[in-house]
């Protein structure tokens, strides 16, 4: 297979994932921005975590609630659980890998805000204990997961949001993910704002 081949696969699967998603994941989502909006509303916040490229989307989703989607307007409060290093591997060290997101979860969170937990495959250690925590002090969770949703998808309650990617591989997985972190900023900012713009 010759190297445009193999890039104009990539596009391809990545396009008909997304339009083929688009129908199971829609109401999920709106159900997601209502909760975040409604914590927001009530001086709550957003807190975010996830490991490699989930890290990356819980920092790339509390950059656009705390500076801006697409549109002007008052900061958001959001914070990913995912860039403080010494809080991070001071945890790991003194603790286990697993209490990385868990302990700021117990220090920071407060009944009435929500966890976004973000895991390819359902099954991450840490947000699964994150997770576990976030219900111990009365947050609600919105669950980005693929494959099944995993252990995440069976701990989840009935007042949580589960966003599950209908797929198997992580990059396609990731690919949507990034969709439905623009989703939910649009849709924050729309409930917010209004809908034009």
């Amino acid at each position: 297979m010759s190297l445009i081949a193999r890039i104009s696969r990539h596009f391809e699967e990545s396009a008909q994932l997304k339009l083929a998603a688009n129908e199971k994941l829609a109401g999920p989502i709106a159900q997601a921005i209502e909760l975040m909006v409604t914590a927001l509303a009530g001086d709550r916040k957003i807190l975010a975590c996830g490991n490699g490229g989930s890290a990356g989307d819980a920092q790339h989703l509390a950059a656009e609630l705390i500076g801006r989607f697409e549109r002007e307007r008052p900061e958001l409060a959001a914070l990913a659980l995912t860039t403080d290093s010494s809080i991070l591997t001071a945890v790991a060290n003194d603790y286990r890998f697993e209490e990385v997101f868990a302990r700021q979860i117990r220090g920071l969170g407060q009944a009435g805000d929500v966890l976004v937990a973000i895991s390819t495959s359902g099954n991450s250690a840490n947000v699964v204990t994150a997770i576990q925590a976030a219900h111990e002090r009365g947050l609600n969770v919105v669950a980005l997961t693929g494959r099944g949703g995993g252990r995440i998808g069976a701990m989840l309650r009935e007042s949580d949001v589960h966003v599950c990617v209908p797929h198997e591989r992580t990059a396609r997985i990731q690919e949507v993910h990034l969709l439905v972190i623009h989703c939910l900023c649009d849709g924050i900012d729309a409930a917010l704002l209004g809908e034009d713009g």
